[in-house]
């Protein structure tokens, strides 16, 4: 069997769970809001590239990674987050932050105008530049699946 089996034209309920991982045990199954938002990004990513399929563990990656060396300085998303996204975290500020796993938070990624805030506001601080569409696919698979 080849890798492409499903084609570009998989639904999304198979992109979610290809991109979620929501056969494996102990993930959390996200609302249909978390699934809006998680279209909605892959949308925007296959824009792009018609091919896209979001992917948890790319998103994973990219929020566990550590700051460039030589930018300490440089947060990273697990500077503020924790790597327990069940866990409430806290900005450099000082500021509490919910944890944002929608285990933890049913309501967490279900409003994609706060999605997008965040996005705007983090990925400059983290990444030094926008996260591209894929990137935030990439990302909102990882997350919905905590």
């Amino acid at each position: 069997m080849t890798g492409h089996r499903f084609g570009r034209r998989a639904g999304p309920a198979l992109l979610l769970l290809v991109a979620a991982g929501a056969a494996a045990p102990g993930l959390a199954d996200p609302g249909p809001a978390q699934r809006a938002v998680l279209d909605r990004q892959a949308a925007a990513a296959r824009a792009a590239d018609a091919g896209f399929v979001p992917s948890a563990e790319r998103g994973r990656a990219l929020f566990m990674s550590r700051p460039a060396a030589g930018k300490p300085d440089t947060p990273s998303c697990t500077s503020c987050h924790t790597t327990n996204l069940a866990r409430t975290g806290q900005a450099r500020a000082g500021k509490v932050i919910e944890p944002l796993a929608p285990s933890a938070v049913p309501t967490r990624l279900s409003d994609p105008a706060t999605v997008d805030k965040w996005f705007s506001r983090n990925c400059p601080d983290v990444l030094g530049r926008d996260c591209s569409p894929a990137e935030r696919a990439d990302l909102v698979a990882f997350l919905i699946a905590q």
